[in-house]
């Protein structure tokens, strides 16, 4: 097995525990009765979107760690996975189970920042690597818009 394949199950684990505690973390989600009384944005996708949304994206962005730490696996790197990670785990609980859509936005905006760095980054500018991780960015936006209608409107 090449290291490239090695570095990307491993970054399919660490990516996959990620959105697993995320979700135990946020405890009845959005099948409680928080999420279900809240006035959420008319363009909510359908809840399955979410799930399917998700599993795409920490598919993509595990290759697209795995090519990253091919071109360069500095210390730099892996602090900012690193903080990527801890930013997408904790901003289920803040929203879901502690109802902080305010402390959310602000982990959420924070991760798009990091992602759009990463996106724009001399590591994957115009490349294929960009392209992978184009998906999470996209979806960060619209998660934002999300988390802002809440805000604004309950």
């Amino acid at each position: 097995m090449t290291p490239f394949i090695k570095n990307v199950i491993l970054f399919l684990v660490i990516n996959f525990a990620a959105l697993g505690i995320g979700g135990f973390l946020m405890g009845e989600g959005p099948s409680g009765g928080y999420y279900q009384s809240l006035n959420k944005a008319p363009w909510t996708p359908p809840g399955w979107l979410f799930g399917a949304a998700w599993t795409t994206i920490m598919v993509c962005f595990s290759f697209y760690m795995a090519y990253l730490v091919k071109a360069d696996s500095s210390n730099a790197i892996i602090g900012l996975f690193t903080l990527q990670w801890v930013l997408n785990v904790s901003w289920n609980p803040l929203f879901f189970n502690f109802h902080l859509p305010l402390a959310a936005l602000l982990i959420i905006i924070s991760l798009a920042v990091l992602v759009g760095y990463l996106l724009f980054s001399k590591w994957s500018i115009l490349g294929m690597p960009s392209l992978l991780i184009a998906p999470y960015f996209i979806w960060l936006c619209i998660a934002i818009s999300l988390n802002w209608y809440v805000l604004l409107k309950n």
